[in-house]
């Protein structure tokens, strides 16, 4: 082997080695990883909660959920979008956020509905937003959905800063301000079986009925109309005392576009464990769902709800299923052209084999016509003729050939041996 040909070997070899490596590393990888990273929300609120009923679920896996709390949806949009952060998954209000491709979000699944109640003071009934004009109200506080949703349903009924005291406040601080008098309506999120939601429907608080719900929600398509029933807090009490509409968000959850398939499956799983029973205001298995626009679907989602959870995702472990289903899918044209490559390399290295033959064969075929073509050679002529005979022997004795090719040699031997034959036979007509 010559050093050039050796040194392409080494680097040959090198380069196999690191396709090898980065392919095992690409189906290893969910295999070792043992965390997700969720932003979730308040330590209190409607998105700690179902991290907080995730986590055991997905331990069943082997995947711990690494839970941070944050002020709510625009800051867990804020910490998503940003690809040097380390938060992986979260949870996202529709329509407190604009989406660009660039973000490189996606949805999992939307998981529940989170109906806005509007709390307030005074013996007169409201139905209508334009009568907190001129009022005391809190709206959230930032960096929530909460906030985003509140300010906005406001203008569009003309409750602004300029005419309103509208203050920021967190869901405890918005409970006491009404309780003390401090303030005259408040705008809460959150499912009615929720700590605060639960004190609220209970307190000497009226709940306000959004008589211009369908109107609202054409405008603002990221909110959905629902009914609280009446009776639903309680049916001794008989509260609320009669049907009360209600505008709702939706609680997406969203991952970055990097998420790997095999996660994405489990957490699939772990929403339809926590969201998909029967509430107030969804029938059993209404959610999750991807019934919204606001990111661009997973692969895997569209395929969960479309045909359950992939065959091999049940019965084997869920990276190895996912790379069975994924990447060798993805290698099949290739398997098959690397097998007819297997099958065409013998006959390809036969023939290379047999090529350093056949440089030989016609140096001896070029000289036996020249001797038949010679009539009267002289001693020179023959001298020639030995000294190329022999150097075509000596440089065939040289050829290296696998075992199985020794009586292709040997054959070129004989065929040396016949030539020089001739040779002999035109020296001896020359001296007669």
């Amino acid at each position: 082997m010559t050093p050039r040909r050796r040194r392409l070997l080494v680097i040959g070899a090198i380069v196999l080695l690191a396709v090898l490596g980065w392919a095992l590393a690409a189906v290893l990888e969910p295999a070792f990883r043992h965390t997700i990273v969720i932003t979730s929300g308040a330590d209190k609120g409607i998105y700690r909660g179902f991290a907080d009923r995730y986590a055991p679920i997905l331990a069943r896996d082997g995947i711990k959920l690494d839970i941070r709390s944050s002020s709510g949806s625009v800051e867990n949009y804020e910490r998503l979008k940003d690809p040097d952060s380390e938060y992986e998954v979260g949870f996202i209000q529709s329509g407190t956020t604009s989406p660009n491709e660039t973000d490189h979000l996606q949805t999992i699944a939307a998981v529940s509905y989170e109906p806005i109640w509007v709390f307030y003071r005074g013996d007169a009934t409201v139905n209508r937003l334009a009568q907190l004009r001129g009022k005391r109200v809190s709206v959230g506080v930032p960096g929530s959905g909460l906030l985003n949703v509140s300010q906005v349903l406001l203008a569009y009924s003309g409750v602004t800063r300029d005419n309103t005291t509208l203050l920021e406040m967190d869901a405890d601080k918005a409970y006491q301000g009404l309780e003390r008098g401090q303030l005259d309506a408040a705008f809460f999120i959150g499912r009615p079986d929720a700590a605060m939601q639960t004190t609220l429907l209970n307190s000497d608080l009226k709940l306000m009925s959004f008589a211009q719900a369908d109107a609202l929600v054409q405008k603002f398509t990221s909110l959905s109309k629902v009914i609280f029933p009446r009776a639903s807090t309680s049916i001794v009490n008989d509260l609320p005392q009669s049907d009360v509409t209600l505008l709702a968000a939706t609680a997406l959850l969203v991952s970055k576009d990097t998420l790997h398939p095999a996660l994405a499956y489990l957490l699939l799983d772990a929403a339809r464990t926590v969201h998909g029973g029967e509430d107030y205001f969804t029938p059993l298995g209404a959610f999750p769902n991807l019934n919204t626009e606001e990111f661009p679907f997973s692969d895997e989602s569209v395929r969960y709800f479309r045909s359950g959870r992939p065959f091999l995702q049940r019965y084997l472990p869920f990276w190895l299923a996912s790379f069975i289903e994924r990447r060798l899918l993805i290698l099949l044209p290739f398997m098959a052209l690397l097998l007819g490559l297997l099958q065409a390399l013998p006959r390809m290295l036969e023939a290379r084999i047999k090529k350093r033959l056949v440089v030989w064969y016609r140096e001896i075929k070029s000289l036996e016509d020249e001797i038949w073509k010679s009539t009267q050679p002289g001693p020179e002529q023959i001298a020639q003729w030995r000294d190329e005979i022999e150097q075509i022997d000596a440089y065939a004795s040289q050829i290296r050939m696998p075992q199985r090719y020794f009586q292709d040699v040997y054959a070129l031997k004989q065929a040396i041996g016949v030539v020089r034959n001739r040779i002999a036979q035109a020296a001896w007509k020359g001296k007669e």
